[in-house]
């Protein structure tokens, strides 16, 4: 298979695991509270207790990944998760749901932690950032198409079509293993053979944690539109609930047209660093924009407000997540992609987490000062990137390309004289 078509099994992996999620996400809650009967608390606290588990789990299964292979880990990981939503369908009390929920956050993760390892093992520096893009571009569309189809079952309200859904998101993960099994083998990272080498060396290495904590605090982003614009707008413009719903469309289709043409200008540490420092700027001003929605203005004038931010918070998170892509590989050791990229990763489960209780406190508590803060905190985590960067890029002994390419892969299988310019994220 050549570097193309590897970048094509790994779009259309994507794609219809999206798809399955997409439809997983409109309908679970709802199941939960109305068929299951779980309280609006318990299904909070178990999927805190999941993400919570999926975030611990990342680093360990990424390092599996390096030992293991990625290939068969992805693989095996995305199985999994069809038997954990496959087991969805019998759950009828709190305590399964916990552990049910707990070990599908951890199989995701420990396929989100395989799958980036599987990037950065076949594919070339130089095409990655690119190829993340296009995979992010893909997910957002999977995830509508999904919503869609979640959708109709919403409207249908039964519990076979609920069901439905879940058989529907089991399969896509079969299938999503399937593609990825496709791909070409890639080796077993070599074991660490120098003195004290720690097995878990991303533990030990504080300044890509710090990057990865500052990155974190950027991905506070995450539940603005899901969560706190719906309740923002509720609370102070209820005739513009409607909004809210146009708002993440925007979000959506913004990211699925342009995040590709976005990480173009992404091509090493330098340019990375320039971006993410953008993307907090950007998340700076639509903060501002955001809080003058509550201005007391007319009706149509705070619509106008409200798109003009979120315009801004979607541009924002293209640069930042283009930047992140390039950062978070570029400074990661070859041999231990998985670890890393499961480490780096865990920000996305610490802001599903805790994103939802900080930014409700901080935005609807607070009002304007709230958003003024926490556009202070994107600005500062964005502005400091680039010195975290060039502080871990020094404490590397060999520049991270020479590092991402000391890496085999099956030459016999990939064509890496193929370039695809397509850009993409994680399976």
């Amino acid at each position: 298979m050549s570097t193309s078509g590897a970048q094509r099994a790994l779009v259309t992996a994507q794609l219809v695991s999206a798809v399955g999620d997409g439809a997983y996400y409109t309908c679970s809650a709802l199941y939960f509270t109305h068929v299951v009967g779980l309280s609006a608390f318990r299904l909070g606290l178990g999927l805190a207790v999941g993400w919570t588990a999926g975030s611990v789990a990342g680093v360990p299964l990424g390092h599996l990944a390096d030992r293991r292979g990625p290939r068969g880990t992805a693989v095996l990981f995305a199985f999994a998760a069809a038997a954990v939503v496959a087991t969805f369908l019998v759950v009828r009390s709190f305590v399964p749901f916990l552990i049910a929920v707990s070990v599908y956050a951890t199989a995701q993760s420990g396929l989100g932690s395989a799958s980036q390892a599987l990037v950065g093992a076949l594919v070339s520096p130089a095409e990655r950032t690119r190829l993340l893009a296009r995979l992010q571009s893909t997910l957002n569309g999977g995830l509508g198409i999904g919503a869609a189809l979640g959708g109709v079952a919403l409207y249908s309200g039964t519990r076979a079509a609920f069901l439905g859904v879940f058989a529907l998101d089991a399969l896509s993960f079969v299938a999503c293993g399937l593609i990825l099994l496709r791909l070409p083998s890639v080796p077993a990272a070599p074991t660490p053979t120098a003195p004290g080498e720690p097995r878990l060396a991303v533990l030990h290495d504080r300044p890509y944690a710090v990057v990865a904590l500052l990155n974190t605090v950027l991905l506070l982003r995450m539940p603005l539109l899901s969560l706190v614009i719906p309740l923002w707008i509720a609370s102070r413009a209820a005739e513009l609930g409607w909004l809210s719903s146009v708002l993440f469309a925007l979000n959506t289709v913004a990211v699925l047209l342009f995040q590709v043409r976005t990480a173009r200008a992404v091509t090493g540490l330098g340019s990375a660093s320039r971006a993410v420092r953008r993307a907090g700027l950007l998340l700076l001003a639509s903060c501002v924009v955001f809080a003058g929605s509550a201005a007391g203005l007319p009706l149509w004038v705070t619509g106008a407000v409200l798109v003009a931010a979120a315009v801004l918070q979607v541009v924002g998170e293209m640069h930042q997540s283009a930047g992140s892509w390039q950062i978070s590989f570029d400074l990661a050791p070859a041999h231990r992609l998985g670890q890393y990229q499961g480490f780096f990763g865990s920000g996305v489960a610490v802001a599903r987490t805790l994103g939802p209780l900080v930014l409700t406190t901080l935005l609807l508590t607070w009002g304007v000062p709230g958003w003024l803060l926490l556009g202070g905190l994107f600005a500062a985590a964005g502005c400091a990137m680039g010195p975290a960067v060039r502080w871990a890029e020094r404490s590397r002994t060999t520049g991270p390309q020479t590092a991402v390419d000391t890496r085999a892969v099956d030459t016999s299988a990939v064509d890496t004289s193929a370039v695809d310019t397509g850009v993409a994220v994680g399976v």
